[in-house]
Order: C-alpha cells, then sequence, then structure tokens
C-alpha cells in the first residue's frame, strides 16, 4: 500500500510540476501584463488610452503563446515549442476568447506529436536531407494542428474554459471560496503548491482580472501570513534548532517570497496542518470580505510583490488578510506546540523522522531502476533541484557553495527545475525529500542526496567531508 501511494504521488507531482512548468517561466510577462493594466487602463493609477491598447493583445495572443511554446519547448526543445505556438494559434484565433486552457493542452499535444514523428523519421533520413525534412515537417504539422485547433478543438476548449470560469464565480458569489484552502494548504506541503499556484489559480486568476481589474485567486496560495504563523510559534514556542533557524527562515518567507521554507516545519509536527488550514480560510475569508485582490499574479509569494500588485482599491483587504491568516495560524499553532510534551526541538532528529516515515527519504540513494549510481569520486558537478528551479533550491545552492570555498573545494553548484535534469550527467543531486523520486526519473545514474530543509541540514557536512576524501 505505501508503494502506491508513494507511486500515486509522485504521478500527483508530476502532472502538477507539468502544469505549473508552463507558466511558471512566463511569470514576469505576467506580472508586466498586471503592471500595464493597473497602470494604464481608464481605472488604473496613471490612465493612458494608447498604452491600454497593449493590455487586450497581451492576454489573447502574447500570454497563451507563451504558455503554449514553453510547454512545447519542455517535452521536445525548440521544434516543439514552434510548432506547439502554430498549433496554439489556431485553438485562439478559432474561438477569440482568452485560451490559457487550450494552451496548457494544445501546446504539450502538439510537441509530443512532433517528438513522436522525428522519433519515427529523423533516423531514415537521408544524409543532406535533414535540414529540409525537419523544417517541412515542422511546418505541415503546425498548419494541420492549426486548423484543427481552429474547428475542432478550440470551440470544445472553450466550452470547457466557460464552464470552469462559471464554476469558479458561482463559488466566489456564494462566497465558499475560503474553502478552498482545506485542500490547498496540505497539498502545498506535498510540494505542490507552484503546481496549483501557476498551474491552476493563475489563468484562471488572469481570466478574471482581465474582466473585474482584480481577483482574490492569485491570493488563495500565496498568502504569506500562514507560513509567517508557523515560524512565529516556531521563534516561541519551539525547542532546539527548530527554534533558532525559525526567525531566519520567517524573514526569508515573508520577505523573501520562498515559501517552501516553512514546509519542513510542518512535517516536523504534522498536526500543525489543522493551524495552516484554519489560517489560509481565515485569511481568504478577510480577503473576500473587503472584496480585494490583486491584478496580477505575485510570484515569489513576498508581502513586498503582494502589495505592488495590489489593486487600487485593496490595499485594506489585501493587508487584514494577510494579517489575520498569521494571527490565526499563530495562535493555533502555539496551542499545538505548547501541548506537544514528547517535542525535542532537535531539527535534526526531526527531519531523522521524517525521513524514515518516507520511502524515498534516506540521504543518499541508488535508484530503484537497474542504472547503477556514480560514486563520490566521480562527482563533477553539484545540482540543487525543486519543483520551479528558482527560490529554496538557489538558497541551498549558495550555502552549500559557501561551504565548498571554506574547504577548499573546486566544484561547481547550481541550482535548476527537476524537469530540467540530464541524465547520464555525473552529478551530486541535492532535493527535498518529497522531490527525490522525481529526480531519480531524470538522472537515474547520479548520487542522489535528500535533505528536509535546504537552508538547514546536516547532510552538507556530510557531503563536504565525502567529496574531500
Amino acid at each position: 500500500m505505501s508503494n502506491k501511494n508513494n507511486s500515486l504521488k509522485v504521478f500527483v507531482q508530476k502532472i502538477g510540476t507539468a502544469l505549473s512548468g508552463m507558466v511558471m517561466p512566463n511569470i514576469g510577462a505576467f506580472i508586466a501584463w498586471g503592471l500595464i493594466t493597473a497602470l494604464f487602463i481608464k481605472t488604473g493609477w496613471v490612465p493612458n488610452e494608447n498604452l491600454a491598447k497593449l493590455v487586450e493583445p497581451m492576454i489573447i495572443y502574447l500570454l497563451p503563446l507563451l504558455i503554449a511554446y514553453t510547454a512545447g519547448y519542455n517535452i521536445h526543445k525548440q521544434r516543439g515549442g514552434v510548432v506547439a505556438a502554430i498549433s496554439t494559434m489556431g485553438v485562439i484565433v478559432g474561438t477569440g476568447s482568452v485560451m490559457f486552457l487550450g494552451a496548457m493542452l494544445m501546446g504539450p499535444l502538439a510537441a509530443w506529436l512532433m517528438k513522436k514523428f522525428d522519433d519515427a523519421v529523423q533516423p531514415k533520413i537521408k544524409t543532406g536531407f535533414e535540414m529540409l525534412v525537419n523544417n517541412f515537417s515542422a511546418g505541415f504539422l503546425g498548419f494541420f494542428l492549426s486548423i484543427a485547433g481552429y474547428y475542432a478543438i478550440g470551440p470544445v476548449v472553450k466550452v470547457l474554459n466557460d464552464t470552469l470560469a462559471a464554476g469558479v464565480n458561482a463559488i466566489v458569489n456564494a462566497h465558499l471560496i475560503p474553502l478552498a484552502n482545506i485542500f490547498i494548504e496540505p497539498a502545498k506541503i506535498l510540494f505542490l503548491n507552484n503546481a496549483i499556484n501557476h498551474g491552476i489559480l493563475t489563468p484562471l486568476g488572469t481570466q478574471a482580472s482581465k474582466e473585474t481589474g482584480k481577483s482574490i485567486l492569485f491570493l488563495l496560495e500565496a498568502n504569506p501570513g500562514v507560513g509567517l504563523g508557523i515560524l512565529a510559534a516556531y521563534v516561541i514556542f519551539g525547542k532546539g534548532a527548530a527554534k533558532s533557524s525559525a526567525f531566519g527562515a520567517g524573514i526569508i518567507h515573508f520577505f523573501g517570497g520562498i515559501h517552501e521554507i516553512y514546509f519542513p516545519y510542518i512535517l516536523m509536527k504534522p498536526a500543525l496542518i489543522i493551524a495552516a488550514i484554519c489560517g489560509g480560510v481565515s485569511g481568504t475569508a478577510t480577503i473576500q470580505f473587503f472584496n480585494a485582490g490583486l491584478k496580477a499574479p505575485a510570484s515569489p509569494g513576498s508581502i513586498i510583490a503582494i502589495l505592488g500588485l495590489t489593486a487600487q482599491d485593496s490595499y485594506i483587504g489585501v493587508i487584514a488578510g494577510v494579517t489575520v491568516a498569521a494571527v490565526v495560524t499563530f495562535i493555533i499553532a502555539s496551542i499545538i506546540l505548547r501541548r506537544d510534551t514528547n517535542m525535542t526541538g532537535d531539527l535534526a532528529a526531526a527531519q531523522a523522522q521524517v525521513a524514515g516515515m518516507k520511502a524515498e527519504s534516506k540521504g543518499q540513494e541508488v535508484s530503484s531502476s537497474n542504472a547503477q549510481s556514480i560514486s563520490y569520486d566521480q562527482v563533477e558537478k553539484v545540482i540543487f533541484a525543486c519543483d520551479a528551479g528558482m527560490g529554496s533550491s538557489a538558497m541551498g545552492a549558495s550555502i552549500l557553495r559557501d561551504k565548498f570555498k571554506k574547504a577548499g573545494l573546486d566544484l561547481p553548484v547550481t541550482n535548476m527545475a527537476i524537469r530540467n535534469l540530464q541524465d547520464g550527467e555525473k552529478a551530486l543531486i541535492i532535493t527535498q525529500n518529497e522531490l527525490t523520486a522525481r529526480a531519480k526519473g531524470m538522472n537515474s545514474s547520479a548520487l542522489h542526496v535528500s535533505v528536509d530543509n535546504f537552508l538547514s541540514s546536516p547532510r552538507y557536512d556530510e557531503v563536504v567531508e565525502q567529496l574531500k576524501k
């Protein structure tokens, strides 16, 4: 049963990563669109009729095509991206609607078909005809799929898109949107935060923002009050390393927007998920009460980014929502921590306990496949890999890079998204224990090390000692 649960968890994480992997690399474009909207539309800060003309083409064409290209590139590099964009154009023109969902369906489909064609045909191409076949195959496939998108796929996706939008609007109008946090908060702890925020909420929120000028959906996952409440409770009522590290983690979480940093603190004491759920529901209910929202997605989920993208009439509601989420979470988390007479406060021991409860969190592990893991003396680079390839993994890489410098080790230390790992690289790959199984699937021969917290792990010193030997 445990293996089935692990397989299901990995499968769900893969789906979530695929969704967020289409949107997250393009968050800069979403933010740019949000800023243009906030500033230049008729109700913006500095209305400008000419610059406001950018708003409609960006959301109708630019953003969906960027999503489609990125989805295609993730599957079959540039050829996949080009065919995905061509095909998605048919879906967009065929509906005239905001086609984020169409891009997220057509993009991967087109790239997958291109990849299958290339796998079957390219080995058989005669020398000298490679460019001819490659260019015409991509052109013809894009041609046919764009027509199919216009006449067949686009209308179907539009119905589905309208249904989802109507469902979200019905939930919002019925004042039930806070209940979404009952599912969002536990999912975040399983490192599905990027999948939820960028794969689901960002497309739906952007469409709502286009119609009303703001959306509460951008704050369902991104509200930093929950994590702040958890970490503040540890600062006051925690023990040992958990207590001493919580303050610094709180600064990074709240102002840096790296939400993954507080996940291990909940994993150390799973009952704290109750506090997170209550805080999330309370914060969202407060934001909805004030009818507040953001113009565009805040990424990272820093309070600075959130306030920068808050709608003109929503500052009180957003600040109140973040504050209520933090206070409610803190109160409930404090009660749980104070009543926990068995809590040793040893962060390292808690990490080991959590690791023992998970099949894939044993530190250095050999893949379940037939591939043989490399040894420490074969390591040519160290890679920190996380769901998004930014934020927490970047900080972990920085910490280990500093340890390498002090130890006199001359090895490159980088960070990237798990989806970008290359099989066969002689690398030591460091991941959070929930994500190790997926990292192994991308590079089965690498040396894998699992940690519970990128910012504070005894495994780093072990890695340094092994590499020095």
